[in-house]
């Protein structure tokens, strides 16, 4: 017998992806599709390297846009102000710990770097207990920033959810 896995609105399955300065409109646009999908929040850290009215971040998430949850922050100081004091990991190639030795609750906040710069140092210093890392070999610097969301935000919802 085949089993249908839903998440839906009524499904205790919520995360928040955060994008700190995104640079390529597709990306950002198939993670939009990805959080209709999940139902997870999207948040976008300013200064982004597009406007969200570019088509090209458009067609990624296709006609989903008005089903995305989607939350806006002027800065990563304003970012963290407003949700600094909730539980939050943030992906970087210069973690130690795998993304999958971590234990995931609803409502974590995931939170990714720029296609180009990654996030800043300083910050991940700060937070180094709550850094975590997608395995992968020396032979690239590191994955496509809609993989490396889809990767995480999976194995938190394979956790939670299921």
């Amino acid at each position: 017998m085949q089993r249908n896995f839903l998440l839906n609105d009524n499904h205790k399955c919520n995360f928040h992806i955060v994008l700190f300065q995104p640079d390529i409109p597709p990306n950002t646009g198939n993670i939009a599709r990805l959080c209709v999908a999940t139902n997870s929040t999207l948040h976008l850290i300013k200064p982004l390297g597009f406007s969200l009215n570019d088509k090209r971040l458009k067609r990624a998430g296709l006609d989903y846009w008005e089903n995305l949850k989607l939350e806006m922050h002027d800065s990563l100081s304003d970012f963290l102000n407003k949700y600094g004091n909730r539980k939050f990991f943030l992906a970087s190639t210069k973690a130690v710990k795998p993304y999958f030795e971590v234990y995931f609750e609803e409502g974590d906040f995931l939170i990714f770097g720029s296609e180009t710069q990654g996030l800043p140092n300083d910050f991940i210093e700060a937070n180094l207990d709550k850094a975590i890392n997608i395995p992968m070999t020396d032979k690239v610097r590191s994955l496509n920033l809609a993989d490396s969301v889809a990767v995480v935000l999976y194995e938190a919802i394979r956790q939670v959810c299921f």
